[in-house]
């Protein structure tokens, strides 16, 4: 199995190693010579093996060029990052979920696969596996094995409650991710279960973050603070750093990305955070997301014309740029605003909020009266 991967990024040319976050940019003429090695079957060349040294302490003097790196094909596609909803189905049910549905529904194996191979062959390299809760599904570990052997570097959004399964823990040991993000709904049963409505989901979580801790795996968690954890922070800062090098957190609820607004009641009163200022996103045209039956959208929220690359196959994606476009233009009930400038929140999260009648204060400065 490969040890690092050769591929286009944009204009530029990477090399990364699966499991690890550091990388390194080469020029063009380094990547067409190392492609050209590979095809030819030769020895990896001495740079990339003095580079791997000293970047990650990986051996690969002498070694098989064939065996130890994978190149990416140049595509004419921009796109080098994907969300992929393996499924929506979820062993838990929290109440703040953002999924309009659960349903647990989506494409074959067969499909599965054959949709990975349009996404390596639009170019993504980073590709985030989410759910739904993504390890229930049944072919997850295949799906897995495939897109890590395609040379992508896949990060898992996971509520952690199957990361101890032996089956799990053996595929992610052999094959890295480049990290397992695991969501964390307090640091107590009580509040983590009240909050995924699902007793016992709090000791399947301690157990699952032991066992990937003990295997090595990459995990960073994420604190969802909510009205039922929000005496906890602390304490599930403490978790965090027990079980991960970083960690990050979400006080912000959103309504589904349909505009239903039942997930709003599990906001914690307070606790609103509006200081990270909106400034564009590239949705569309550098990355995009895929629902469980294959169909492309802008992203997890703005769901609006899907382009299904089932039947459409990579020409369809020549159209996402511009329907990511139009989202990103609407303005809806912000038509006017004075503070559109400095709004901190994107333009199809806007439209969910709108549509759920969200109060001003769950997403606009307004409620504050100014603009900073």
């Amino acid at each position: 199995m490969h040890q690092v991967i050769a591929s286009p990024q944009h204009d530029k040319f990477v090399i990364v190693r699966p499991g690890a976050r550091k990388g390194m940019q080469i020029p063009h003429a380094l990547f067409r010579e190392l492609s050209e090695t590979v095809d030819a079957g030769g020895s990896v060349p001495a740079w990339l093996s003095d580079a791997t040294r000293q970047a990650w302490g990986v051996e690969l003097s002498g070694r098989s060029s064939k065996e130890a790196v994978l190149v990416r094909p140049i595509t004419q596609l921009n796109y080098n990052r994907a969300s992929w909803e393996i499924n929506k189905g979820c062993n838990f049910n929290c109440e703040h979920c953002y999924l309009a549905e659960r349903k647990f529904a989506g494409l074959p194996l067969d499909g599965k696969q054959e949709l990975l191979s349009l996404l390596r062959d639009a170019g993504v390299l980073l590709l985030q596996i989410t759910g739904g809760e993504p390890t229930i599904d049944r072919d997850f570990l295949a799906a897995y094995e495939q897109a890590y052997g395609m040379g992508m570097m896949i990060e898992i959004l996971t509520n952690g409650s199957r990361l101890h399964r032996p089956e799990l823990v053996e595929l992610l040991g052999a094959m890295p991710p480049n990290r397992v993000k695991v969501s964390l709904y307090g640091a107590t049963a009580e509040s983590f279960d009240s909050l995924t409505r699902k007793p016992g989901a709090f000791k399947l979580l301690l157990k699952g973050l032991k066992s990937a801790k003990d295997a090595g795996i990459p995990l960073e968690l994420t604190l969802i603070i909510t009205k039922h954890n929000a005496h906890e922070v602390d304490s599930m800062r403490a978790m965090a750093r027990e079980y991960s090098a970083t960690y990050t957190e979400y006080a912000n609820i959103s309504p589904t990305y349909d505009g239903t607004p039942e997930p709003l009641a599990a906001q914690a009163p307070g606790l609103l955070d509006k200081s990270t200022v909106f400034g564009g996103c590239p949705a569309g045209h550098t990355f995009f997301h895929v629902d469980p039956h294959g169909f492309a959208t802008m992203c997890k929220i703005g769901r609006e014309n899907p382009i299904s690359l089932i039947a459409e196959g990579l020409d369809g994606l020549l159209r996402l740029p511009v329907i990511a476009d139009a989202q990103m233009l609407r303005t809806g009930g912000c038509t006017g605003c004075q503070l559109s400038g400095t709004c901190r929140v994107c333009r199809p999260l806007a439209k969910a909020y709108q549509a759920a009648k969200a109060p001003l204060k769950n997403y606009c400065q307004h409620e504050k009266g100014d603009a900073a």
